[in-house]
């Protein structure tokens, strides 16, 4: 025998025959549980569901637009319509009626070319990778509800290229906010961007940093170097209210802030010790380097670092300072192995010009447009070699000492002669 509870929390007597032990002969009592449990069962699957959270809704344009532009437009754009299709805009996508058959992707012919079989020659994009199952699976989802595409989302308007409009600082109701019992009150607007959006999400503030942790974050931001102990100390234990703005003045101040950021800048600009390749000779590039940590704890202007680094030379009566700014463009590597031609180095050193200017300065990949009009930025093959046209004048920086030795590729410029102030003292002396 066993005893268990039945669903009015009585308890109930289980009598197993004798013939069939797995199978238990129950009371009435419990009879009224085994019919009850199923209803309550699928009563809870209702509730559950109900309250379960609903997908989020897909947002046309940044889920399902950017896999077209992706997959797409190379063969289905404004330029090219293979198929006579194209999907770079609403008005031509549907223009065919079994194109996207809207509620519908199992009779949409677009969703039956991205499903078939990588290889198969109706397969869409019939070259590259194919989409991802994620991809077909936010089309399919697109199209099942309807295929909505928003007035507006079409090419040109990338988010890069949209002047940028300065919002109002949201108001934010800080008695909602509780930090440590205390009311959360924005310091500025970054604080009330933040606070506001945490309101929406029904979420709360993060405590406020420790001194211990703001003084680590704010070296490590700054100069790229952990505080000692003795400088935490001194922070800790400074009480004055605006101990905090002291600090990042004396970072800012210090000359290790220009060693810390030049250090992301070098890297943009793809400045080395080295030539590069696989010789790899060394080359006196390091002024282009102090130039450029000097500029940044001088506080140069934007404006003026950039104009020096590309085009410092031909500013009018240009200094000698201005001219080494100019290792921006001179950072490109120089092939100088057996068996490279010097012209070859010579234009791929102007392509990474080219390139270098446009990832830096503007953004964009400019790189697309070396061989083929961007497909998804504003430029074309020929603003690319107008660029190009500008860096097209140099001379050659490697060249054949002996034509007949095919190790005999030595690089022979450019350079210039620098000073300094002892030796130009000396100088003067003599005159």
């Amino acid at each position: 025998m066993d005893m268990a509870t039945n669903l009015h929390g009585k308890r109930a007597r289980h009598v197993y025959s004798p013939d069939c032990m797995t199978r238990p002969l129950v009371k009435a009592s419990s009879v009224r549980f085994t019919v009850v449990m199923p209803a309550l069962i699928l009563v809870a699957i209702a509730i559950a569901l109900s309250a379960a959270p609903k997908s989020a809704a897909l947002d046309f344009a940044k889920d399902v637009y950017p896999v077209f532009q992706r997959a797409c437009f190379e063969c289905h754009d404004s330029k090219l319509q293979k198929g006579k299709l194209r999907l770079d805009e609403r008005e031509f996508a549907f223009k065919r009626a079994d194109t996207i058959v809207k509620g519908s992707a199992e009779k949409s012919e677009l969703y039956r070319r991205i499903t078939l079989p990588k290889g198969h020659e109706d397969v869409m994009p019939n070259r590259g990778e194919p989409l991802s199952k994620a991809e077909t699976e936010r089309i399919k989802a697109w199209i099942d509800a309807g295929a909505v595409w928003p007035e507006g989302v079409k090419p040109g308007k990338h988010w890069a290229y949209v002047a940028p409009v300065r919002p109002a600082a949201p108001e934010v109701q800080s008695s909602r906010f509780k930090v440590q019992g205390s009311r959360f009150q924005p310091q500025n607007a970054i604080d009330a961007f933040i606070a506001a959006k945490l309101q929406r999400e029904g979420l709360q503030p993060s405590p406020e940093a420790t001194p211990e942790t703001l003084v680590r974050r704010l070296y490590l931001d700054l100069i790229g170097l952990p505080p000692s102990p003795a400088e935490v100390d001194a922070f800790v234990n400074d009480k004055s209210p605006r101990a905090y703005e002291k600090l990042v003045d004396r970072l800012l101040a210090s000359d290790q802030f220009g060693v810390r950021w030049a250090r992301p800048w070098l890297d943009y600009a793809r400045y080395a010790d080295s030539h590069g390749f696989q010789r790899d000779d060394f080359r006196d590039l390091w002024p282009y380097r102090d130039w450029v940590v000097n500029a940044l704890n001088a506080d140069m202007p934007f404006t003026q670092f950039t104009i020096e680094q590309i085009a410092g030379d031909l500013l009018p009566n240009a200094t000698e300072s201005q001219k080494i700014a100019t290792g921006f463009n001179r950072s490109a590597p120089t092939n100088v192995e057996a068996g490279s031609d010097p012209e070859e180095t010579r234009v791929n050193q102007i392509h990474d010009r080219v390139n270098t200017l446009g990832m830096v300065w503007l953004g964009a990949t400019l790189e697309c447009a070396q061989c083929h009009d961007h497909k998804y930025d504003p430029f074309t093959m020929r603003d690319y070699y107008g660029l190009f046209a500008f860096f097209n004048h140099t001379a050659l920086e490697a060249d054949r000492t002996n034509p007949k030795v095919p190790g005999s590729i030595q690089f022979k410029g450019p350079a210039m002669e620098l000073t300094d102030a002892t030796t130009q003292a000396e100088r003067a002396k003599l005159q």
